[in-house]
């Protein structure tokens, strides 16, 4: 799949944000969810975990809280509604991946800063066969909602249809993208944390309601406050 036009997204150095690249800062009081963040680790054997509830749910404080303890090199974009361009997001993808390795890429930033005309799967393909070169690794889209753009689906598609078995990619969204996900889970390729898994159990919310917001509830109070959440597949 190619595209026509011209690569007007891509990045230079000067117009790179760092902040994109790492993950928000765990706050200070902070509630730990550690039936989460097991089932986040026991499930890296799969292609795709994908995060999906509403804003407000903690997607990206939960995978703060998991990746702050995790030993794999991780490539983190948190993405914006700016990032509905091709080589814009294959840019960010790109820089991230060189947190893991520094030469990563090279080809693929130099076509993309060219007047030619972006080749979507000859980069996407390129990228594939250096992502299998690194260690083990965890690349990870945040608020993939804002993602628009058909090509840019289409190169996630590509990736996760032939992802080395060395990267997990994670997605964080608020809504289902139109990614290949009913495949994955066909073929227990994916895991995934839903709304429901992120509700607070009557424990987590407790801590929340005395440590955090300082108040005094009995057990009671609390049951009646928070339903208990299903238990994790």
């Amino acid at each position: 799949m190619d595209t026509g036009g011209e690569p007007t997204g891509a990045l230079t150095a000067d117009s790179l944000v760092i902040t994109k690249l790492r993950p928000s800062e765990t706050r200070p009081k902070l509630v730990a969810r550690p039936r989460l963040t097991e089932k986040l680790e026991c499930d890296l054997g799969r292609r795709l975990t994908f995060l999906s509830a509403p804003a407000g749910f903690g997607k990206t404080t939960l995978l703060g809280e998991w990746l702050s303890g995790e030993e794999r090199p991780v490539a983190w974009v948190s993405l914006d509604e700016g990032d509905n361009d091709p080589a814009r997001f294959l840019s960010y993808l790109v820089v991230a991946l060189r947190t893991i390795e520094m030469g990563i890429g090279e080809s693929g930033l130099s076509s993309m800063c060219s007047p030619e005309p972006l080749r979507i799967e000859a980069l996407a393909s390129a990228l594939v066969n250096e992502m299998a070169a690194l260690p083990n690794e965890l690349v990870v889209l945040d608020d993939y909602h804002v993602i628009e753009m058909g090509p840019i689906h289409w190169v996630v598609s590509f990736l996760l249809d032939r992802l080395p078995p060395n990267v997990h990619l994670v997605i964080a969204s608020r809504v289902e993208p139109p990614l290949p996900l009913s495949r994955l889970r066909v073929r227990d390729q994916m895991s995934e944390i839903r709304a429901v898994d992120l509700r607070f159990t009557p424990e987590e919310a407790a801590t929340f309601l005395e440590e955090v917001m300082g108040l005094e509830l009995s057990a009671e109070n609390v049951a009646a406050l928070v339903p208990l959440p299903p238990p994790l597949p």
